[in-house]
């Protein structure tokens, strides 16, 4: 098993976003999460991969304990050091790519693995640009972000997430700022990595995607997970009402 997510809470001051919420994912498994905007499916990313801080629960990647809550019911977290080896187990990929503008692509891919994980600079560029040419823009390598489509940002996304050698791969919502066009290509590229038993956490509204790419989805309301399970059974024959509500209005 990769990461298992326990009994998770997480609130921005009244406000409760994420309500005792408990999944895992294994490896080669491909877990999307649909639902609603204002769901929590981007805090419940940001908190697996440590950009935002659990209030209550348990992560635990590869069998080891990242955070855990305390007697006193407080999230306690392991050491600076510790959750850096911990970070080194996932990547994500934004909404608005987050690309480096005054970077290369090239370099946008080096940055980290050179800097961060103390990588050979030329293992890290042969790397890069094995990745470059696998997402079909090798010949962008020299090109800045504001000389690319939206499309190709994202590529080059997904690339550097990848250049770091991630266990698990979490996308939020990768194609909600991209056209139909667009979006095809970057959705084509991450059925590629399903394909190649990449392991995925995939927060999409693309739902011919999310079933025909996944293992397993989970439609997420309120702040808890409602439903989950086989695509087929999820999209065909939802159990909860509030399920089917939300899946009759993509059937228009």
């Amino acid at each position: 098993m990769i990461i298992e997510m326990n009994n998770i809470q997480k609130q921005f001051g009244d406000l409760k976003v994420l309500k005792d919420i408990s999944f895992n994912v294994d490896s080669g498994e491909v877990v999307s999460i649909i639902g609603p905007s204002g769901s929590g499916k981007s805090t419940l990313l940001r908190c697996a991969t440590f950009l935002e801080t659990i209030d209550g629960g348990e992560i635990i990647y590869m069998g080891k304990k990242a955070a855990h809550t305390d007697a006193l019911g407080n999230a306690v977290y392991v050491s600076h050091k510790e959750l850096r080896s911990f970070r080194s187990y996932c990547g994500l990929v934004f909404q608005q790519f987050n690309l480096f503008p005054h970077y290369s692509v090239l370099k946008n891919l080096i940055d980290a693995p050179v800097h961060v994980q103390h990588r050979d600079k030329d293992e890290a560029e042969k790397t890069a640009m094995d990745l470059l040419g696998k997402m079909g823009i090798a010949d962008k390598a020299n090109s800045y972000p504001y000389q690319l489509s939206g499309g190709q940002q994202q590529r080059v996304a997904i690339a550097r997430a990848l250049a770091m050698k991630p266990e698990i791969l979490f996308f939020d919502e990768p194609t909600s700022a991209l056209d139909p066009e667009l979006t095809g290509e970057v959705l084509k590229v991450i059925r590629q990595l399903a394909e190649e038993k990449m392991t995925m956490v995939v927060v999409t509204h693309e739902m011919p995607f999310a079933k025909a790419v996944s293992n397993r989805v989970l439609f997420m309301d309120g702040g808890v997970i409602v439903e989950q399970g086989d695509p087929k059974e999820v999209f065909e024959n939802p159990k909860m009402e509030r399920t089917k509500a939300f899946l009759h209005v993509f059937e228009r």
